[in-house]
């Protein structure tokens, strides 16, 4: 459900532009809850694991958001998305108890961490790396997983990639995720 404006913002005639992508991040939070992942794909389900699973789609979703609409639209709208994810992170840091000093620590090694599997999965996913080890380096962490669970992960983020190619950026915009 979308916050109401606040009173300068109604005031002022502003809103947020990073709310207009508010569907989409709740569609790609949804995506990365789903227990599939988790059960057939043996992704830890702890907190790393869930917010490297949503790490990975959240990846696929911003490389196409830079590929629909180069130097555009597609553009602002990825970093409003990671603007949407930075401020969902700090809320759950906060959550768990983590205090105001160090917060933004674990903010910025997440935002390293999100830059550093785009750039592998961005490789992998053209035929330049084998996604299978990027998966294993990044969301299995370099754990033990068996060849069904991980041709589970691959399977579903290849799939997922090749729906994204086909929406408009604006059925992506409204949560589409294929």
């Amino acid at each position: 459900m979308p916050a109401s404006p606040s009173f300068l913002q109604r005031l002022f005639g502003r809103t947020d532009p990073k709310e207009g992508l508010r569907p989409l991040y709740n569609a790609l939070i949804r995506e990365g809850r789903q227990p599939h992942w988790y059960l057939e794909g043996a992704v830890p389900d702890t907190l790393d694991g869930r917010f490297d699973m949503i790490v990975a789609i959240l990846a696929q979703i911003l490389m196409r958001l830079e590929q629909q609409a180069p130097g555009q639209d597609g553009a602002q709208d990825s970093v409003w998305l990671t603007e949407l994810f930075v401020d969902d992170m700090d809320g759950q840091l906060r959550q768990e108890g983590v205090g105001d000093v160090v917060v933004g620590k674990h903010v910025g090694r997440m935002m390293s961490a999100l830059g550093g599997r785009i750039s592998a999965y961005r490789t992998a996913l053209a035929g330049e790396a084998d996604l299978a080890e990027a998966l294993r380096r990044n969301l299995y962490r370099g754990a033990d997983v068996s060849d069904a669970a991980l041709a589970h992960v691959e399977g579903a983020l290849r799939a997922r990639w090749t729906r994204l190619g086909c929406l408009s950026h604006d059925a992506l915009l409204s949560g589409d995720l294929g």
